[in-house]
């Protein structure tokens, strides 16, 4: 087996405990509760706000949205089985990823109608960025939720976020719908 193989093999072994690590980072994902964290997650939700208030200018002040949006993402976690997993990079938080269960009722109109993983909120500090923690997160949430029967995925991006865009290709995800907004 080639080095690199080999590499390759123990960090996906490594992946499966939740901890990875490469020649110059240690690099660990750990579920946390967000009420138990408030400021952490909070930090990182106004830097995901102002990270997308660059890609759509009707993204709302983070100052105005904070406590009703935290109080949000607090309910999801605890009522609709979310899980919050933070990525540390040497110890240090660098990124996130948050998704919860959405129950479907009889009104929709596909043909599946078990839970969904909606993933609600992703974000990886500038600093952290380009070494594939986001998607070591993102396997990371499927994984749990795979293993609790969810056999849907729901998420949704900014229509310019092309990087996330390309991203979830990638990952086997396909544009399905187009959300239309006329601002008066």
């Amino acid at each position: 087996m080639s080095n690199n193989a080999q590499r390759r093999t123990t960090l996906a072994s490594l992946r499966l405990f939740g901890k990875t690590s490469s020649m110059q980072d240690d690099i660990e994902i750990k579920p946390i509760i967000i009420a138990d964290n408030y400021t952490l997650i909070s930090s990182f939700m106004r830097a995901l706000h102002e990270n997308e208030k660059h890609l759509f200018d009707k993204t709302a002040d983070w100052n105005d949205i904070e406590v009703s949006y935290m109080r949000h993402i607090t309910e999801m976690q605890a009522e609709n089985d979310g899980t919050f997993l933070v990525v540390y990079v040497d110890g240090i938080p660098a990124g996130f990823i948050f998704g919860y269960i959405e129950e479907q009722d009889d009104s929709r109109i596909e043909a599946y109608t078990g839970k969904e993983l909606y993933v609600s909120d992703g974000y990886i500090s500038p600093n952290f960025r380009r070494k594939g923690l986001y998607k070591l997160l993102n396997e990371k949430l499927e994984n749990i939720y795979i293993s609790k029967g969810v056999k849907r995925i729901i998420r949704f991006t900014l229509s310019n976020n092309t990087k996330m865009q390309s991203f979830l290709e990638q990952g086997g995800y396909k544009a399905t719908r187009l959300l239309y907004e006329k601002w008066l």
